[in-house]
């Protein structure tokens, strides 16, 4: 055998060549598999590190994100396009990666009122703005603090109850965890924040927060209550400790309501819509004031509200065409959102273009007659008036204010009188010549000071009626009464005042009818058809006036 032929015929050293279709099968020593195993470490590592730093940069561009958005909300702004589109890119694209669109709030009044930073803000008008539900978002602004305490009222158990349905929907998916514990009525949020669900019937029921504190107060439907009292006192529940919380109050209503007539008066009046005041008391009109430092205490804002603002119901047009089938009144308050008409308004008739007038120099030979409703409490009004040739009455002066005796209005009077004609009647309220013990009564001690009155007819219903005669526009004629608009109560007050809910054919005493009383004691006093031609003729011929009471002396 040659030497090649040996050599073909050695064993050659290593693995077999693989037949066809077979699979290898490779064994390693241990010091090979510990090398794969530790190199399969190292890779797994590496894959881990490079996911770590993945996650690391995009919770740094959330934290950034984050933090942008708590420093917007901390002055009370809102995230919405036009803010956003001024952020940084980042932050931008890590908002709109990781932002689950649960609300957005409606281009206008609603983004306004999420964005007020005053402390107390009024979202009102028209119905179906989406008042409530900006209410309950409004409630969130500080749900991630601790320190937060919210506190929501309605009027009625049954109005809450909608309410917290509306809340179910919403707040689970604002707050992940957040809780209703139903036993309480109270939201408990991640934070620790709360939010109480609850409601006041009558005003003296608000006295069960009495020594509780809330960072946040809002009464839905603020018009259901006759009088202001439950939202000032509400007012002295709103405080916190923590610095980096502010404290608001919100409230919605529609125009009319038992409570309508103090509502326009603290929030409509002062200032027109959507623009912030200082606040003002209601009664006096003077700015509220700190009294050691007499600076104004905090701001207000009223933001009117439309169906327009809400296109989820106004897209369709069904819920546009049940407003416009209402009474002239009820479409006025509900659709338009005219804070000038109550809901069941005593005087439907008021026209402010029409009985409305700019002031002007009344002839010295017309009558003129005062009328007056005393209080000291609450508002006094004396409201002067004149009449003219056609027996038409003219109110041209009014004084309205409160914290008077006797006397010093009194006083008033007669310095507002120093430069006018004699009376030729004066009124005021029958009840003023009450006594209490010896001393003299109210009506006597002004009489003393030589404001003289006599007592008026204090017929309510009769009043009335002579009140509404004088409103009416008959076949294009004037109507029997005109008003001054520097007569800015009554103006104001009037318009708005309810009807009883006992008593059909009366006003609602309770709401502000201050202005209205006296303002019928002078239609009581100077009735349609009193005054003669004659009377009127003699007058005209007299070059002054002379006393035609020999008692009094007017």
């Amino acid at each position: 055998m040659t030497k090649a032929a040996d050599n073909t015929q050695k064993k050659k050293r290593g693995r077999p060549p693989l037949k066809p279709g077979e699979k290898g099968r490779y064994q390693y020593s241990r010091v090979q598999k510990k090398k794969v195993s530790e190199r399969q470490k190292i890779a797994a590592q590496k894959q881990s590190l490079e996911r770590a730093e993945k996650r690391l940069q995009k919770l740094n561009k959330k934290s950034e994100a984050l933090k942008t958005s708590d420093r917007i909300a901390g002055k009370g702004g809102v995230l919405d396009e036009t803010t956003i589109s001024q952020l940084p890119a980042q932050v931008r694209e890590q908002l709109q990666e990781d932002t689950e669109l649960i609300f957005s709030p409606n281009e206008g009044p609603q983004t306004d009122f999420l964005a007020s930073p005053e402390k107390e803000v009024l979202y009102g008008g028209a119905a179906g703005g989406g008042k409530s539900y900006a209410m309950l978002v409004d409630l969130l602004r500080y749900a991630d603090n601790p320190n937060h305490k919210a506190l929501l009222l309605r009027r009625t158990l049954a109005e809450l109850t909608e309410l917290i349905e509306q809340s179910r929907k919403l707040y689970p998916r604002a707050f992940n965890g957040a809780v209703f514990r139903e036993s309480k009525s109270t939201w408990m949020f991640p934070s620790g924040a709360t939010a109480l669900f609850s409601y006041v019937d009558k005003d003296h029921d608000v006295t069960r927060y009495q020594g509780q504190a809330f960072t946040w107060i809002g009464v839905d439907e603020l018009g259901h209550y006759p009088t202001p009292y439950v939202w000032t006192y509400l007012r002295s529940r709103l405080r916190t400790t923590d610095p980096t919380l502010e404290t608001y109050m919100r409230a919605s209503a529609n125009p009319g309501g038992s409570g309508g007539w103090w509502i326009k008066k603290m929030f409509i009046d002062p200032s027109p819509p959507n623009t912030p005041f200082w606040a003002v008391d209601p009664d006096t009109g003077r700015v509220l004031k700190n009294p050691k430092t007499q600076q104004p205490l905090f701001q207000r804002r009223f933001i009117p509200a439309r169906l327009t603002d809400n296109p989820y119901l106004a897209e369709s047009g069904e819920y546009e065409a049940m407003l416009l089938s209402l009474p002239e009144v009820e479409r006025r308050r509900l659709l338009e959102g005219d804070w000038d008409v109550a809901e069941g308004a005593a005087f439907s008739e008021f026209d402010r273009t029409v009985h409305v007038v700019e002031p002007f120099e009344i002839p010295y030979n017309w009558p003129r007659i005062r009328a007056m409703d005393y209080g000291y409490s609450s508002p006094s009004c004396v409201l002067w008036g004149a009449v003219d040739w056609d027996n038409n009455l003219w109110i041209y002066r009014e004084l309205y204010d409160k914290g008077h005796t006797g006397e010093s209005i009194a006083e008033l009077i007669m310095s507002l009188e120093y430069d006018d004609p004699p009376m030729t009647q004066s009124v005021l309220d029958g009840s003023c010549w009450s006594r209490h013990g010896t001393g003299p009564s109210i009506a006597e001690t002004m009489i003393r000071r030589g404001a003289r009155f006599t007592p008026a007819d204090r017929n309510r219903i009769a009043g009335k009626i002579e009140l509404h005669r004088r409103l009416t526009i008959k076949d294009g004629r004037e109507p029997g009464l005109r008003i001054f608009g520097t007569c800015t109560n009554l103006v104001r007050t009037l318009p708005t005042l309810p009807l009883s809910k006992t008593q059909s054919e009366d006003v609602d005493t309770k709401a502000e009818d201050h202005a209205y009383d006296a303002l019928r004691y002078l239609c009581m006093t100077r009735q349609t058809g009193y005054a003669t031609s004659s009377m009127f003729n003699s007058i005209k011929q007299q070059e002054s006036y002379q006393p035609v009471n020999s008692t009094f002396g007017y």
